[in-house]
Formats: C-alpha cells, structure tokens, sequence
C-alpha cells in the first residue's frame, strides 16, 4: 500500500524540526553508483519514523542533481518525496499544464497524489541555486534541518 498524506500532514513535516544526529560523521560522503554520486542521511523521529536527506549528483552533467527530502513511516519501506530540489532540465505540470527548462523545486501535494501521480510531481522553477550544495543549502533553510555546528558539509 502506497503512502499517502493529505496537505496539511505535508506541511507539519516539512516545518517540523530535523536534527541531524550528532554522531553523524561524513554527512555527505558520496557513493559512485551507475552515472551518478549519492549519498543519503537519515534523521530518527521519536515514533520510529524517519527523515531521508537525498543528494544525486550525475558524474557527467553537473547541472543534473537532486537534494530531497524524504519521509518515511513506521514499519514502511518506501518513501515519501516532501521536496525535491532539481538541476536544470525540462520539467512539465501535467495538472496544470505548463512547462519550463529551468532549476526547480518539486513540493509534494495532496493534488497530484490524488491524480494518481508522484506525490512531487508539482515544481516551480527556481533562481535560489545553481548547484547541489546551494540547492542543499535551499532545502536546509526550507525544511528546518538543524546541522550540529561543529559538521562540514563536504560533497566528496
């Protein structure tokens, strides 16, 4: 069974509070895998749930990248794209048909699940980065992620 979550359940975790824990070590150490870098970090929440920070970067196209965060339930396996902060491509609203080449955000909503699409199928385009560690940056000041203030954040 897929998951699904209404609007305002979106919205209360994207503002909810995200410490990265404080044994983290490399946060973002990447991980060579078929044409791209990845590395993910993920953030207990008390009831057994948890935040996935997700950063893809592809190895041969530098605007081709991805920083998204992920919630993930109780006794769930499969995620829940909240934001997914895009490279430069093409990307088209099916709902709302339009479409534009430009960075962009992917925020999930109640809509577009309702549709039977992606849960982040909706994105606007962006001038806030230019490359994964602004668009990271983007995702930290959106998503209330609190980073211990003694960690680098390296994208090796």
């Amino acid at each position: 069974m897929s998951i699904f979550l209404n609007d305002s359940e979106i919205a209360a975790l994207i503002v909810e509070e995200k410490r990265v824990p404080a044994d983290a070590v490399d946060l973002f150490a990447m991980k060579s895998k078929k044409g791209h870098k990845e590395s993910d970090l993920l953030i207990p929440r008390s009831d057994g749930s948890y935040f996935k920070i997700i950063l893809r970067q592809n190895s041969q196209d530098p605007l081709d990248f991805s920083a998204i965060l992920a919630f993930v339930p109780v006794k769930k396996n499969q995620d829940f794209k909240l934001r997914r902060y895009n490279g430069k491509h093409v990307h088209g609203n099916r709902l709302h048909k339009s479409k534009f080449y430009d960075f962009h955000i992917h925020s999930a909503s109640e809509e577009y699940q309702r549709a039977g699409l992606k849960e982040e199928s909706f994105a606007e385009a962006t001038n806030r980065y230019s490359n994964l560690a602004e668009a990271f940056d983007c995702l930290v000041k959106d998503c209330n992620v609190i980073i211990p203030e003694d960690k680098q954040l390296k994208f090796i």
